[in-house]
């Protein structure tokens, strides 16, 4: 018989909601660390990886579907909409080239636009948590 596995690293003695948005910090964290280690992909994507999931605790807070790598950019309209905070538009396309950097030559990134975008991306949490629900 095949055992399942959790495709994320849940953890179980906590809630959906308050794991995606803890670990969008941890992925943040990581992104800032990656940065100063010079590795730039993977802070690149690991901020990617905490405007992502701080996007699926608002979908899951707000009970809207989020389990395809393009609904992202549905969540965060309908984010925009609930906050009313008109600078989500920049910044979710922020996350989302961070995103598309990992796919780029190290040769063509910049360490400070890389920072710039992690920057952004503290935003991006700030304004979304609130939309998951108490802490």
């Amino acid at each position: 018989m095949d055992q399942m596995y959790p495709m994320e690293p849940f953890e179980e003695d906590i809630g959906a909601v308050a794991d995606y948005r803890q670990q969008s910090r941890i992925f943040l964290g990581k992104a800032w660390e990656y940065l100063a280690e010079g590795d730039l992909h993977q802070a690149s994507e690991k901020g990617w990886g905490a405007a992502a999931w701080m996007a699926k605790s608002v979908a899951e807070a707000q009970g809207w579907s989020y389990t395809k790598h393009d609904e992202f950019f549905t969540v965060m309209y309908r984010a925009e909409g609930l906050s009313g905070d008109v600078r989500l538009p920049g910044l979710w396309h922020v996350a989302n080239t961070l995103h598309g950097f990992f796919y780029t030559r190290k040769l063509l990134l910049s360490p400070s636009s890389i920072g710039q975008g992690l920057g952004q991306i503290e935003t991006v949490l700030d304004i979304l948590q609130p939309l998951t629900g108490p802490e």
